[in-house]
């Protein structure tokens, strides 16, 4: 292979369009941007106005509000548990937390904490799971295979 040879595959590169370049180009004179006017010069910033009225979204009124202080959590259901233990990437008898869910792949971010949900099933016996958050159904689902999840202690 020769540095001369190297090409792009073919169509991965387009020509840029060049205008104001005569009159048979179809892009020349004014260059695609009509006759005259505050759209045919540079510096145009006009999105939302309107001549003048009062625009749109000043007009509706705002409902609602973002909580700054709302958590969140990671959600892990229990079936994606069982696979990561099938596959060997979990060790179902060490505690299972945040640091070994990263370490297996089970999660990639953690956010404000993992919260654990009852979709699919755990097979796996004695599973002690570490986690910020968890449904109803899933503690009931670790307790009936044996296991316990362990939960921050409620800040009264």
């Amino acid at each position: 292979m020769k540095l001369n040879a190297i090409s792009d595959n073919p169509g991965a590169t387009k020509n840029r369009k060049r205008v104001g370049r005569g009159i048979g180009s179809g892009t020349g004179k004014t260059s695609g941007s009509g006759h005259k006017g505050q759209k045919a010069r540079s510096g145009v910033s006009i999105n939302g106005f309107e001549g003048g009225q009062m625009p749109i979204h000043r007009r509706l009124p705002k409902r609602g509000f973002n909580n700054i202080f709302r958590k969140n959590y990671v959600e892990v259901n229990l079936g994606r548990l069982q696979t990561a233990i099938d596959a060997g990437k979990l060790d179902a008898s060490k505690p299972v937390d945040i640091a070994a869910l990263l370490g297996a792949g089970v999660i990639s971010k953690p956010r404000d904490g993992v919260r654990i949900l009852a979709k699919g099933e755990l097979k796996a016996k004695k599973v002690e799971i570490h986690a910020a958050g968890a449904s109803k159904a899933a503690i009931a689902a670790v307790e009936a295979a044996g296991g316990k999840i362990v939960l921050p202690a409620a800040a009264e």
